[in-house]
């Protein structure tokens, strides 16, 4: 016999996040999130010309567009707030890991 699950028997057994968590998440993902950006618009940048001159050759002029849009769109991103706890316990643990991942290869690009 089948049993039919509602979406409360989905919840996760802990729905609240001590206020501690909450900060540490939201900082982690804030951080990884602005060292994107910063890694995508070094990498979106012309290699070999000015911004002003990246229309000359088309890649480069295509490779700009696309990482300010994307940057953009990390823009967005960094403003909407997670809506549920386990969000920020996602945030917590992945940025413990991808924060340090994310500014050495900031830092390797530079």
């Amino acid at each position: 016999m089948s049993r039919i699950v509602s979406l409360h028997d989905t919840d996760s057994p802990h729905p609240e996040v001590p206020a501690w968590q909450q900060f540490a998440g939201l900082a982690l993902r804030s951080v990884f999130i602005i060292a994107l950006g910063v890694l995508m618009f070094r990498v979106a940048l012309p290699q070999n010309e000015t911004i002003a001159t990246a229309y000359d050759t088309p890649s480069d002029l295509l490779r700009l567009i696309l990482g300010l849009a994307a940057c953009a769109w990390l823009l967005v991103q960094l403003f909407q707030v997670p809506r549920d706890a386990a969000a920020f316990r996602t945030w917590f643990y992945l940025g413990l890991a991808a924060v340090p991942f994310a500014l050495i290869c900031l830092f390797a690009t530079w």
